[in-house]
C-alpha cells in the first residue's frame, strides 16, 4: 500500500513516454498573458515595464508585474535593476527564456494559420 504522502507515480503515454516534466511548464506558459510576454520581451534586447505595458494594452499592470516575477523565478526572465534616479528597470529573456519562445514559434505560427 502506498504512503498517503508519497507522490504518485509518473503517468505516461501508452508508448513509454513520460510527460511528467511538462508540467511545470504547462503551468507556467499556460497563465494569462504568459505566451504574448515571452515573445514580447524576446522581440528586444531589453524592455522597461512601460515598455511592455505599451506591447500589451490588454493586460493590467499587476498582471504583467506577477508574469514577470514568475518568469524571473523560472529562469525565463532576468531583472535588471539601475541605480539612478529615477530608478531603471529592465527585462530581458534568458537564454532558457529564448529557447523557450523559439520552441513557441512553430506554436504561434500554427495558430496564426487556423485564424
Amino acid at each position: 500500500m502506498a504512503d498517503a504522502t508519497s507522490p504518485p507515480e509518473p503517468t505516461c503515454d501508452v508508448d513509454g513516454t513520460c510527460y511528467c516534466p511538462l508540467t511545470g511548464v504547462i503551468d507556467t506558459l499556460s497563465r494569462k498573458y504568459a505566451m504574448q510576454l515571452v515573445s514580447i520581451v524576446g522581440a528586444h534586447d531589453s524592455l522597461r515595464f512601460g515598455e511592455i505595458e505599451a506591447h500589451l494594452t490588454s493586460a493590467s499592470s499587476s498582471t504583467i508585474s506577477k508574469r514577470l516575477s514568475e518568469f524571473e523565478a523560472a529562469g525565463l526572465v532576468s531583472r535588471t535593476q539601475y541605480n539612478e534616479i529615477p530608478p531603471r528597470v529592465e527585462y530581458a529573456l534568458t537564454d532558457d527564456g529564448h529557447e523557450v519562445r523559439a520552441r513557441l514559434e512553430p506554436l504561434l505560427q500554427w495558430a496564426e494559420e487556423q485564424s
